[in-house]
Parts: structure tokens; sequence; C-alpha cells
């Protein structure tokens, strides 16, 4: 059966965003149907005014509706630490654990010779570029514990090492509440690797 062009037009639309599949994008398309107008419209100019209204960070690239954003701003953060992030998701998630007072670098992607995404096609250039005013004296890289994050965390690594910068890597393992038996075998050398005295 063929829908309505307007009602097409809309599945396609939600189709378009990640993970959503003909499926879900036809479920979500019939229930915008089913809401107010009012809603509908409040929802739409939500849409408008993100896309309009955000830009990233001219020091930081967190995504942001002024500039420098909030965290750059605040002269209370430790001018001296760098957390070196993918996404600009990953720094709200830093952000809600509330203990990391430094400051951020999102370089919105990670090294991928496969997806022919180099150093140059991400922000790490202008990585580099902040370390140059002697201010920085950590970089704490907290890329994905997958190839591509592990890729990128070497490469910024040995440009970084020479500078005097102290790098470090966030801790990959077992999460709090974890059992051993479920853990991959990666994940348990990871946590070997990253033990700690107690």
């Amino acid at each position: 059966m063929q829908y309505p062009e307007p009602i097409s037009k809309l599945i396609e639309g939600f189709m378009r965003l990640p993970g959503i599949g003909p499926k879900t994008a036809a479920r979500l398309a019939f229930y915008v149907l089913d809401m107010k107008e009012d809603d509908v419209l409040d929802f739409a100019k939500a849409l408008v005014n993100a896309k309009r209204n955000l830009t990233y960070c001219s020091v930081c690239h967190h995504i942001t509706d002024t500039d420098p954003c909030r965290i750059c701003d605040d002269k209370a953060r430790d001018q001296t630490v760098i957390c070196v992030v993918q996404e600009s998701r990953d720094v709200i998630a830093m952000e809600k654990m509330r203990e990391y007072l430094g400051q951020y670098h999102v370089l919105h992607g990670a090294i991928s010779p496969m997806d022919g995404v180099g150093p140059e096609d991400i922000y790490i250039p202008d990585l580099i570029k902040r370390l140059q005013d002697d201010t920085v004296q950590e970089i704490i890289i907290a890329t994905n514990p997958n190839i591509e994050g592990e890729a990128t965390a070497m490469y910024i690594s040995r440009l970084v090492k020479p500078t005097g910068i102290k790098v470090t890597r966030i801790a990959h393992g077992l999460p709090v509440g974890g059992d051993l038996e479920y853990a991959d075998e990666v994940t348990l050398s990871k946590a070997i690797e990253g033990r700690r005295e107690l």
C-alpha cells in the first residue's frame, strides 16, 4: 500500500536519522499525526531553532549557543588540562560525572582510513595549536575504546609527547556491577592493564 505523499515524505525524513528504519520511521510519522497541532509546531520550531542557533565553539569545538562556549569561558576551570573526546555528547557524559573540572577538545570523529578519515579531517590540528601557549600540562585522551578511537589516541600521543606535555588515556575495563564471566577478552585485558594498588 502506498502512503499519501505528505506522510511518505515524513517517513523518509525520519529514516534519515541514525538507527531509524522504515518501521520505526512509519511509527514516528503516525505518532506525529496524532499529536496536537501546537505540539507539532513546537517540535518543528525546536528543530529549526537548534539548527539555526547552535554552532561549534571556536576554542574547543563543543556544540554551543555562545562563542566561546560556557566551559571555555569559565575561568574557574583548570586551564592546564584538556580532555580530548570524539563528539560533543562525550563532553555531556563527562560533565554529568561532575568530577572533571578541566577543559575539553572535541575532535568530531576519529581517524579511520577505511572510511577515508585522516587526522586533517578532524580537529587534531586545532588541538596542536591550543598546546602552543605553554599553559596546558596534561592531555587526557578519552576517545572510544575501539579501533578508530585507539588509532586516534596513538596518533595524538605521538604528536604531543615530544612537546613534554603529559599524555594520559582514560582507563578501560569492567563496568561497575558487571560480571567477569560476561566480559570479552579485550575488556578483561584492558582491566588487567589498568589495575591499581588498593
